[in-house]
Parts: structure tokens; C-alpha cells; sequence
């Protein structure tokens, strides 16, 4: 049984992954996923399943945000995955809003099967 990714492989992952996050792509970003992946964030709580409503999805996120860029701080082995723990930088308004959250990320032959993101909202809602 794949016990997760220790922090050397999960930080390898995300420093291909995170990058398509940025840039309005959301063809690539959709890319890591498999065709039945689940995913959900505060934006989408139930979330949404499969990579057509994950597409959908990721195409009005991207373009809304084309220019937010998305970090590793640190990661923690999960079962066939790994806890993710990043921060996102997002211009808006002319300000910069950093937020910081969690997402648990697992795969299946190296491609994302789940992907649920938690952050507090608050501090971008109220970034004025």
C-alpha cells in the first residue's frame, strides 16, 4: 500500500504543479488531473468531480487570477499523497493579498485523484 510522498518527492511534485496555477492555463493545470478527480476549495465547498467540471472550473479561477503565484512552505506524507501546506500571493486592486492554507493531495500513477483545499477567506474578502 503507497504510504504518500516523503517531503524531498512532494516538494518535486509541487514545484510542477504549483507553477500551472499561474498564467491562465487552465488546460495544464487540468493536466495533473485524472478524469474522475475530485476537488473542492472554500470557493466550491461541496467541490466538483471530474476533470470536465474541474476544466470548467479552473477556466474562470485562472482567468480571474491569471497572475497569482502559488509556493510550497512545507509538506507532510499522507496516504498515497501528501498535506500541502503553500502560500498564494495575489495581486488585486493594486495590493498585493497573501494567504496561506492547506490541501490535501493525492494521487493515483503520479496524477491528482483528490484535491481539497482549506484557507481563511477573511483576509482576502477583506483585503481593502
Amino acid at each position: 500500500m503507497f504510504q504518500g510522498l516523503d517531503e524531498d518527492e512532494a516538494r518535486e511534485f509541487a514545484a510542477r504543479w504549483l507553477p500551472a496555477w499561474t498564467g491562465n492555463d487552465p488546460e495544464r493545470l487540468a493536466a495533473f488531473y485524472t478524469d474522475d478527480a475530485f476537488y473542492a476549495d472554500p470557493g466550491v465547498p461541496g467541490g466538483v468531480q471530474g476533470k470536465e467540471a474541474l476544466l470548467a472550473y479552473f477556466r474562470k479561477l485562472l482567468a480571474r487570477y491569471p497572475d497569482w503565484v502559488w509556493t510550497q512552505e512545507r509538506a507532510l506524507p499522507l496516504q498515497d499523497g501528501f498535506l500541502n501546506f503553500w502560500k498564494a500571493e495575489i495581486p488585486e486592486a493594486g495590493k498585493l493579498v497573501t494567504l496561506r492554507g492547506v490541501c490535501m493531495v493525492q494521487l493515483r500513477d503520479g496524477m491528482i485523484y483528490r484535491n481539497e483545499v482549506f484557507f481563511d477567506r477573511l483576509p482576502w474578502l477583506h483585503k481593502g
